[in-house]
């Protein structure tokens, strides 16, 4: 105990070191791992990218490029096939009118991804990690199996949006089995592009993202959506004759759009650059950049997200399933079946939208849309494997071989997928869509809820922590949010018609409810609801301050004398 306080002592006394202040940022380094280690552990990112000095300015577009990479791979969860399926129903479904909703959405996923970047930079650690030493046992693995959850539901979208685009493009002749274990392939190959440099890896999910801008782009040229439209529908916040069927939609895209296993992904990029966290300047000034370029990043997924939305609402809104039968007729489609001769609205899926644009628009419409498809559903594929490998390596502290680790994390999540492939018929997918849609929405809590936890807490974050304003706007978006998606899980059940079915969610619906509210529960003691934590003092038998009942060991000595 002296021993500690004398360290503290001179941390105190000590206040800089060559210039850089040191005493409050240095009390954030990870600890040691119990286990004990020859050399250090690395995750995916062995490099570090370096950043460029640059004297007393508030802007250098050489450091913004440095920094570029971490935003854009995270962006990628915004424009996977789920999200994709998501924007081409809504276009068809309500036309232009859902536009301000993505757009809303995609300004309230820049604001969290904030959050989780600013974890990373800060405090070194990935979200993941800093769970594993914030919360006990039980609720640790509990946490990471819900996100787990999460990974794999997204995974199932994203390998089966390539097998579907592989059918497309190969006209039938590879089956949905076939088409995910090309993928599951392809993955693996590409995964380890990052020995050739971080930044070459980085630039292949460009190279990606540009496939997507140009497919999608090509078809919004093509279909000349009405622009006056367009803008009322982005900036307009109305949707004038909508019903339960357009209300459904508008939940869905917030469900796709804002992803539980991203935020995870991002707190873990964000550690590639090399930033030294002694220094409050370094740190403050890669927090502005990397804000800077996730805002740029999730603008372009914005413009792809629309092209798609607007493509599918200028040429298909309040079509029916006669009028596209007539259409595929007349130009001799294969799939004029997929459409019966009623006059129900259009439905459509990704594979069904590929058929529909093939009919209206002729067959250069449908491949580069299978392009574009291929493109999101790859990258998506990568950076959700990323997402698995930091999630595992995180919450149960791994330390396996590179092959092992990468062969764990996709082995869980494509296992579900290859049977789904094997057993379902490509043609009646969206069900299961559906259903993956609603797992994701569930799972939203777990990241949101502790991604405002931590970055709330000033033992964890320093001057870096949130303040006043961000502790209740976030939180507002939190549970405004998580509140979006129990609606649509709600809607979801209920359409299920099954006395048992009912009975097996509402008894889910009260262990789900109840480990929520644990991690509100904590969530509010770091946002400042001092009431609420007796229980953790009684536990300590001493007084402590609020922001330091979750700490166990990020920083022993800083409980001394607390």
């Amino acid at each position: 105990m002296e021993g500690a306080r004398h360290e503290k002592s001179k941390l105190k006394d000590s206040p800089q070191e060559n210039g850089v202040h040191t005493n409050q940022y240095s009390s954030i380094s990870p600890p040691a791992s119990p286990v004990a280690q020859d050399e250090p552990f690395s995750t995916y990112f062995e490099e570090r990218v370096p950043i460029p000095d640059s004297e007393n300015q508030l802007f250098s577009f050489r450091k913004l490029w440095a920094f570029t990479g971490p935003g854009f791979l995270m962006s990628i969860a915004y424009l996977d096939p789920g999200n994709i399926e998501s924007d081409l129903q809504s276009g068809a479904a309500a036309g232009f009118k859902l536009l301000w909703v993505l757009l809303v959405s995609t300004i309230i996923g820049l604001l969290l991804q904030r959050l989780a970047a600013r974890l990373g930079v800060v405090t070194g650690m990935h979200l993941a990690e800093v769970c594993n030493r914030q919360y006990s046992t039980v609720p640790r693995i509990i946490l990471w199996l819900m996100v787990e959850l999460a990974i794999i539901g997204s995974d199932m979208q994203e390998v089966i949006g390539c097998a579907i685009a592989l059918n497309l493009l190969s006209v039938g002749r590879i089956p949905l089995w076939g088409g995910v274990l090309i993928t599951i392939t392809d993955t693996f190959v590409f995964l380890f592009l990052d020995k050739y440099g971080l930044r070459k890896l980085e630039a292949f999910f460009g190279f990606l993202i540009t496939i997507m801008a140009l497919s999608f782009g090509y078809e919004y040229v093509l279909v000349k959506p009405d622009q006056g439209e367009l803008l009322k529908g982005m900036f307009v916040p109305y949707c004038a004759g909508c019903g339960p069927v357009q209300l459904e939609q508008a939940v869905g895209i917030v469900g796709a759009v804002i992803m539980p296993h991203n935020i995870y992904l991002h707190s873990a990029l964000v550690k590639s650059r090399e930033v030294d966290r002694k220094n409050k300047k370094e740190v403050k000034e890669a927090n502005k950049y990397f804000f800077i370029e996730s805002a740029i990043a999730l603008f372009v997924s914005f413009l792809i997200n629309v092209f798609v939305v607007a493509v599918f609402a200028q040429a298909f809104y309040s079509k029916s399933n006669m009028d596209v039968n007539a259409m595929c007729n007349k130009t001799g489609s294969p799939h004029t079946d997929l459409f019966p001769l009623n006059n129900n609205t259009l439905e459509v899926d990704i594979y069904k939208g590929g058929i529909v644009l093939g009919c209206f628009f002729g067959p250069a419409a449908l491949y580069i849309w299978a392009i574009g498809i291929l493109a999101a559903g790859q990258s998506s594929t990568m950076t959700g494997t990323y997402s698995g490998q930091f999630v595992m390596e995180g919450f149960l502290n791994l330390r396996w071989s590179r092959f092992a680790r990468v062969l764990l994390t996709r082995s869980i999540a494509i296992t579900p997928t290859l049977l789904v492939a094997i057993f379902q018929d490509v043609h009646h997918l969206t069900g299961m869509n559906d259903f993956l849609n609603v797992l994701q929405s569930l799972q939203l809590p777990f990241a949101l809820i502790p991604i405002l936890t931590f970055t709330s807490l000033k033992s964890i974050m320093n001057d870096f922590a949130n303040g006043l304003g961000w502790k209740i706007s976030g939180g507002i978006l939190i549970l405004g949010v998580c509140a979006i998606n129990m609606y649509f899980v709600i809607v979801y059940v209920t359409a299920l018609n099954s006395v048992v079915l009912y009975v097996l969610a509402a008894l889910l619906s009260v262990a789900y409810l109840a480990f929520v509210a644990y991690l509100a529960w904590h969530c509010l003691v770091a946002l400042g609801v001092s009431c609420l934590d007796c229980c953790s003092r009684m536990q300590m038998g001493v007084s402590r301050h609020t922001d330091m009942y979750l700490l166990n060991d990020m920083d022993s000595n800083a409980l001394v004398d607390r």
